[in-house]
């Protein structure tokens, strides 16, 4: 569960890679297990990532470069896997949102892994990994037995490529459309949160139960629901 406080916390840059790969029964996404150990999102399966460092920004002012250096030594260091900024494709940006304990401004990318590599996870903050339908992993999230943790940008990115079966259908599907910009309000609900959306037509005001668009997400109990209406 997302850890809430009434401190307000500054805000960190961050990226972020899903890697993705043609394998035997289709399109697979790379997850990795944070330790259990580690007190921010421990046991949770997250796509390869982390804080953008200062040396990220090394011959590259902006933050968006930045963002790319760290998210391929973030890979490099977490995973063991070797990609470049040319095959990072611009996916999304997410800002957790205000009163939790922590919070990022992170710059999700897609990577197609198209050569042969073996993931080695560091065995310390990252405990394993895995090679996963998107489908399959949404399906375990929402299991009884909740095998596989997702934090919402995790779970919504799984969602964005669920329906397609290949790395050359993502590819296409994200030549034609706009990185999206998530900034959620979160609203509290009975055994959990809401996270709304931008575009959802309770996010100025932080209501629910407006006539309108949905674009948002519940989070109880631990388990992941979303709502966006096309």
């Amino acid at each position: 569960m997302l850890e809430i406080s009434d401190i307000v916390e500054p805000v960190y840059p961050a990226a972020t890679i899903v890697l993705l790969r043609d394998g035997q029964t289709g399109l697979e996404a790379l997850l990795v297990q944070r330790s259990r150990e580690v007190k921010h999102m421990g046991g949770m399966w997250v796509f390869p990532g982390g804080k953008v460092d200062e040396a990220d920004y090394s011959g590259n002012p902006d933050d968006y470069s930045a963002a790319v250096n760290a998210a391929i030594r973030e890979t490099r260091e977490e995973a063991g896997l070797e990609v470049h900024a040319d095959q990072l494709t611009y996916l999304s940006h997410w800002t957790t949102p205000e009163g939790a304990k922590r919070r990022f401004a992170t710059w999700f990318f897609v990577a197609i892994l198209k050569e042969h590599q073996e993931v080695q996870v560091d065995g310390g903050e990252i405990a394993r990994h895995r090679w996963v339908k998107p489908t399959s992993a949404l399906e375990e999230s929402a299991s009884a037995e909740h095998a596989m943790r997702l934090m919402p940008p995790t779970y919504v990115s799984l969602v964005q490529i669920a329906d397609c079966e290949t790395c050359a259908q993502v590819s296409d599907r994200l030549s034609v459309t706009e990185p999206l910009v998530y900034a959620p309000r979160m609203v509290p609900i009975d055994g959990g949160i809401c996270f709304l959306y931008a575009a959802d037509v309770g996010y100025a005001e932080g209501t629910l139960d407006a006539e309108g668009r949905r674009h948002r997400l519940y989070m109880v109990n631990d388990r992941l629901d979303y709502v966006c209406d096309a």
